[in-house]
């Protein structure tokens, strides 16, 4: 089987407007930016709190475990269908829709006083919380092969800000009467704010600039290439048109589970593969740091909390940098992905056998910046070797890929502790050199799926 191609569309209606060039595809990305940072911003306002939340509600650890899991099981199988979803009715919609009905789960949240309600509130925000993974397929329909990793890093930075301001602001909202339920409601509120922002992007920009180029191209050649992106625009923006409501109703259905079935029996498994074995891998690494370094170094949890700040602001930097990066590997992504890789698990490797808690500062440094480029450059290669066209549904599934590994690796964590404080790190390790045996012996392939989109281009 070849590269996974996604099957023929629905019977679009009028053509989509191509992407605002210029000044207009600036400030419709840099406002995609802005979504990542109060995303991110509200989410980590809440999420170091539920925790505290629940057991207050007088449950028990293993409810709060059961009810904690119910969202990563519902983001396990409503990933893949939301970016799919999204590729089939148009991101603009699908977006806005997901934001809302965020909003509407934190909304719950803050009118939690019971363990029964924490559950429910869970449930939207566990189906519809895909907001960052639309934003990208967005991303990726606006910008060129070579400027993705770019944009995304640089999505992936804005975002890690608002992770690292969220919890500040969330643990001052904390000092106060009611404060868990006053930050659920504030969190709620920057959702219904994001919404706004979304509906506000320059979309009109492109319907303007769609009439012009239906001008220009009156008096001019379009070549064979020009009419191919812009239907493959109109089948990402979702401008379909059905002619009864049942057909409106079971086409988009039909749409989504063909483009399932296909990157089912695609040859991306071993893409996938990587990617949930670094993930475990990562989170391996940090199921058990604060106790582990506790344990080893004599080190207090508040010291070890500065120093976990201290890796999300160098991996938000480490957005910014992508662009050198990239152009320093002369855009070639599974390079960079292969050497950041071999870098990740030297540096975990290097943090399970520390003697002293610099050698561990070290790691961490180093850590953030080889996550950060590894995070970027598996997304990038998914879309390169699947097709950017249902790049939604890629995404998606990679989401998919990554809850998979955040359900493995706490059973994973918590068997290696059995052993050694360093037994998650170093299961992480093998994980890890598993992931790069994979990626060597598929570098062939790799390669010329590289080679052949450079010679189209």
């Amino acid at each position: 089987m070849g590269a996974w191609e996604p099957p023929p569309a629905p019977r679009p209606g009028p053509a989509a407007p191509p992407v605002p060039r210029g000044a207009g595809l600036s400030r419709f990305v840099r406002c995609l930016y802005l979504v990542g940072f109060l995303d991110f911003f509200g989410v980590s306002m809440v999420v170091p709190l539920l925790s505290l939340h629940i057991k207050s509600l007088g449950a028990s650890p293993t409810v709060a475990g059961v009810v904690g899991s119910l969202y990563g099981l519902l983001q396990l199988f409503s990933s893949t269908f939301v970016g799919c979803w999204s590729d089939v009715i148009g991101r603009q919609y699908s977006l806005i829709a997901c934001i809302l009905f965020s909003a509407v789960g934190y909304l719950l949240l803050g009118m939690s006083t019971s363990v029964w309600l924490f559950a429910i509130a869970r449930v939207p925000v566990g189906i519809f919380k895909h907001t960052l993974s639309i934003s990208k397929a967005l991303l990726s329909d606006l910008v060129s092969e070579k400027e993705r990793p770019l944009v995304i890093g640089h999505f992936n930075a804005a975002s890690s800000v608002g992770f690292i301001l969220g919890p500040v602001v969330g643990g001052y909202f904390t000092e106060l009467e009611s404060g868990f339920y006053l930050t659920s409601f504030v969190c709620s509120f920057i959702f219904i704010l994001n919404a706004g922002l979304v509906w506000m992007l320059p979309w009109s920009e492109e319907h303007t600039d769609s009439n012009e180029n239906e001008q220009t191209t009156s008096n001019s050649k379009v070549t064979a290439k020009a009419n191919c992106d812009l239907q493959v625009k109109s089948l990402v923006n979702g401008a379909m048109k059905y002619d009864t409501p049942l057909q409106s109703l079971w086409i988009p259905v039909g749409s989504v589970l063909k483009r399932i079935k296909s990157i089912a029996c695609s040859d991306l498994w071993d893409v996938f593969l990587v990617r949930l074995l670094m993930s475990v891998a990562v989170m391996l690494y940090y199921s058990n740091f604060v106790l582990a370094i506790e344990e080893r170094f004599g080190v207090k949890p508040k010291l070890t909390g500065y120093l976990i700040s201290y890796s999300s602001t160098l991996g938000a930097l480490a957005g910014f940098l992508l662009g050198p990066i990239t152009r320093l590997y002369q855009h070639n992504t599974y390079a960079l992905l292969l050497h950041s890789t071999v870098l990740t698990c030297v540096l975990i490797m290097l943090y399970s056998t520390a003697l002293s808690i610099w050698t561990v500062i070290l790691s961490s440094t180093f850590l953030a910046f080889s996550t950060t480029v590894g995070r970027t450059c598996i997304t990038d290669l998914e879309l390169t070797l699947g097709g950017n066209q249902a790049s939604g549904t890629l995404i998606g599934v990679g989401q998919s890929v990554t809850s998979v590994g955040r359900i493995i690796a706490p059973l994973l964590s918590g068997i290696a502790q059995e052993f050694s404080p360093c037994g998650p790190p170093s299961l992480g390790v093998g994980l890890a050199l598993v992931a790069i045996l994979i990626m060597l012996v598929n570098t062939p392939r790799y390669c010329s799926g590289r080679t052949a989109k450079l010679k189209s281009e």
